[in-house]
């Protein structure tokens, strides 16, 4: 199978290395892909949101699947723009419809999606500038800390947790106002839920799903989860707290109604569904949706599956995977993050990055990378997660970090309390 992957990061750094080991690949192109995708497929200089040139890209090599990372090419539409142009139509794409894509593209669209389908969840308001007052009012009725979600994308900034009434009121203006552009004209005041977060995954083709492993990331900047939002500082699955009983409650509560849910209402959906969600006491709620992989969740997820991913994709695509069962290894894996200084604030690229040639027993997954003049370069805030197998999470950190003290390149940090609090 001639294969095109979209995205830049350590996700389709991750899910170019799973299908780079498959039988079933001839040749794999990555748009726009980092200096690790480059080693495994040929990067192309197509941006994933660029459907004309991408479109196009897939008739002259043949493509025989799309796969998507990123949410932003399937919130605009990458699944229909193949659908329906007769040229491309049979390119498969593994990622929702716009319409599916909705369920990460609009926090109000999710939220009521949960409700119709009994899919336990926060409460919520859904706020825009004609009815500001009634969103202040519901503000008033919530105690802190207030959750205030950005409806639509707002590459992952959009939501604010404050533990002030007159801040809150204050920043929910602010949004409505454009604080976050075009994603916060409309904004969603949730209930603030006390927990332990943790991210579940599926593979679906609309009808059947396949469980994919969970995972716990950790997103502060600081040790002992201190400082600012990040994308990610490191990850571990499995999730020692999600036992089985807590597992067949995500699967009974909330994924058969969400699976459900999508058919029933007709959106065509073929891949990856994340469910952000947290652990109150014994009960899973559902903080949000994505429709596609984590990051970095995917670079400790993929590591334990052992089956063929390219056939589980086809299985998708031919709307068969009830027929396929995914072999998923009992292994834990753990993820660090190696960022850039001054990151999630302002930080310097092409800083080079040294003795990768140096790591044993553990996976590079590049993040923010890029080849110049032959020299691996930092490109991005969040540079490479360096992941690793064993028989529990705390081994498989041990590994981690030792290999993380190896790599080199000026301004380097990392987490050093990934998994602290299990």
């Amino acid at each position: 199978m001639n294969i095109l992957l979209l995205g830049a990061g350590g996700r389709e750094h991750a899910l170019a290395w799973q299908i780079a080991r498959s039988r079933r690949i001839n040749k794999l192109y990555i748009a726009p892909g980092n200096a690790g995708t480059g080693q495994l497929g040929q990067n192309i200089n197509i941006a994933s949101d660029d459907f004309l040139n991408l479109g196009d890209f897939a008739v002259e090599k043949n493509i025989d699947m799309v796969v998507v990372g990123p949410e932003d090419p399937l919130v605009k539409g990458i699944f229909d723009f193949f659908r329906d142009r007769p040229q491309l139509k049979n390119v498969s794409v593994i990622g929702p419809s716009m319409n599916g894509a909705r369920l990460e593209g609009s926090k109000e669209f999710a939220k009521e999606f949960m409700m119709r389908h009994g899919i336990p969840t926060a409460k919520y308001f859904g706020v825009n500038e004609k009815n500001l007052q009634e969103g202040i009012t519901f503000l008033g009725t919530l105690k802190p800390p207030f959750v205030l979600k950005a409806d639509g994308l707002a590459a992952g900034k959009g939501v604010l947790i404050i533990n002030s009434f007159e801040e809150a009121k204050k920043e929910l203006q602010s949004m409505i106002a454009g604080k976050f552009g075009s994603a916060s004209k409309s904004v969603v005041i949730e209930e603030y839920l006390k927990g332990i977060e943790l991210s579940a995954f599926v593979i679906t083709d609309g009808i059947s799903y396949r469980i994919l492993p969970e995972a716990k990331d950790y997103k502060r900047i600081g040790e002992g989860d201190t400082g600012l939002n990040t994308g990610g500082m490191g990850c571990i699955s499995p999730v020692p707290f999600a036992d089985k009983e807590f597992r067949k409650k995500v699967e009974e509560r909330i994924i058969k109604p969400t699976i459900k849910g999508i058919h029933d209402e007709g959106l065509e959906y073929c891949g990856f569904l994340f469910f952000g969600l947290i652990k109150c006491g014994e009960d899973p709620y559902v903080i949000e949706y994505n429709v596609r992989l984590g990051d970095p969740e995917t670079e400790v997820i993929l590591p334990r599956i052992k089956s063929d991913i390219l056939l589980m994709f086809k299985a998708v695509a031919d709307k068969r995977l009830d027929t396929f069962y995914p072999e998923i290894d009992p292994d834990s894996c753990a993820a660090v993050m190696l960022v850039s200084g001054g990151y999630p604030g302002d930080y310097e690229k092409g800083k080079i990055i040294t003795n990768m040639e140096n790591i044993a027993d553990s996976m590079l997954f590049h993040a923010g990378t890029q080849l110049h003049h032959g020299e691996i370069i930092t490109s991005g805030g969040r540079v490479m997660a360096v992941s690793s197998m064993a028989k529990n999470f705390r081994d498989a950190l041990k590994l981690s970090y030792k290999n993380a003290e190896i790599i080199n390149f000026d301004g380097k940090y990392f987490r050093r309390d990934i998994g602290f609090d299990l």
